[in-house]
């Protein structure tokens, strides 16, 4: 059952491969965003969707991540390897310090303090020009010869994109990714048995600042360009809708989400400035007609109930 479900994945990276030749260059510059926001997504649903934290301002670690890597390219003469390290490390390290505090409390506490911290973040960033660009934001950050090339920014993007999110799916089905699953479901027997939550909720923290920060070089590498517009709360509402449209609760529909919001932002970005109130409207039917998302749809309609079949079929057999 579980090689049948990777074999759609598998075919999509397949065509994915081998669009660039074929594609103009508008939509490859698309996809390699769809790509970016596609992990980007994909590390908030870690924590909202598997650990059940209500993470209300992700895009911070996304921000600091692409601030890191920008101002050491453009500032200093450190070597481009270290520099892109540089920008998810510094994006955990301000995961570990916003998680420290936020882990303490839970459900709309937990969320307002994220709020409020990653607020902080981005009126530092905003405010010290100096340092930062203030409102213009870096622009013409120096990046190596493949990256001017936007089919080499594609391919690099889908694979970075490929490695993280089978990294992502190995945590989740590994030990601590069960147990971070057993402390959304049941925090009180989890405690009970002895788990240390807090310090559970900390590292899933930590690892989704982690893979944000490295969503937030990517962006860098492909738009040569950041701005505080990245680090707004609108900016993680933003990315809790494509988690939601997609499925909160399964591993690729942040992705498919993420792709869904990034190709209509584009396409009614270029007929109407009223961009946010068709996010809205997609927010709305979210919740009166798909609450579980697309792919959560899917699932429940499709995948257990033949899941169900082949368990009982088994039995009887057995």
């Amino acid at each position: 059952m579980q090689l049948r479900r990777m074999i759609i994945p598998l075919i999509v990276l397949a065509i994915l491969l081998a669009l660039p030749p074929v594609l103009p260059r508008y939509y490859l510059y698309l996809l390699a965003s769809i790509f970016v926001t596609a992990l980007l997504a994909t590390s908030l649903n870690f924590i909202l969707g598997y650990g059940g934290l209500l993470q209300l301002h992700h895009a911070v670690f996304f921000g600091v991540g692409a601030y890191t890597f920008s101002i050491l390219m453009i500032k200093t003469s450190l070597p481009f390897g270290l520099a892109v390290i540089a920008g998810p490390v510094t994006a955990t390290v301000i995961a570990f310090v916003i998680g420290w505090f936020c882990v303490r409390l839970r459900g709309l506490y937990f969320g307002m303090l994220t709020l409020a911290l990653g607020q902080l973040v981005w009126a530092i960033i905003f405010r010290w020009s100096a340092l930062t660009g203030g409102d213009d934001g870096l622009h013409g950050i120096p990046v190596p010869e493949i990256f001017s090339s936007l089919q080499g920014t594609y391919y690099i993007s889908l694979g970075v994109l490929t490695v993280c999110l089978g990294v992502l799916y190995l945590i989740l089905k590994s030990p601590f990714g069960l147990i971070l699953l057993a402390t959304r479901d049941n925090p009180e027997r989890c405690e009970s048995v002895g788990i240390n939550i807090r310090r559970h909720r900390l590292a899933a923290f930590m690892i989704a600042g982690f893979f944000a920060g490295i969503a937030g070089v990517l962006f860098v590498l492909v738009e040569k360009s950041v701005s505080p517009s990245i680090l707004t709360w609108g900016k993680s509402a933003e990315i809790m809708i494509m988690c939601l449209l997609g499925g909160l609760n399964t591993f690729f529909g942040p992705t498919l989400g993420a792709a869904v919001i990034v190709f209509l932002s584009m396409k009614v970005g270029a007929y109407t400035e009223y961009w946010l109130l068709v996010l809205g409207i997609i927010l709305l039917v979210l919740v009166l007609v798909l609450p579980q998302g697309i792919l959560g749809f899917w699932e429940e309609k499709f995948i257990r109930p033949q899941a169900d079949k082949e368990g009982l079929r088994k039995n009887v057999t057995d």
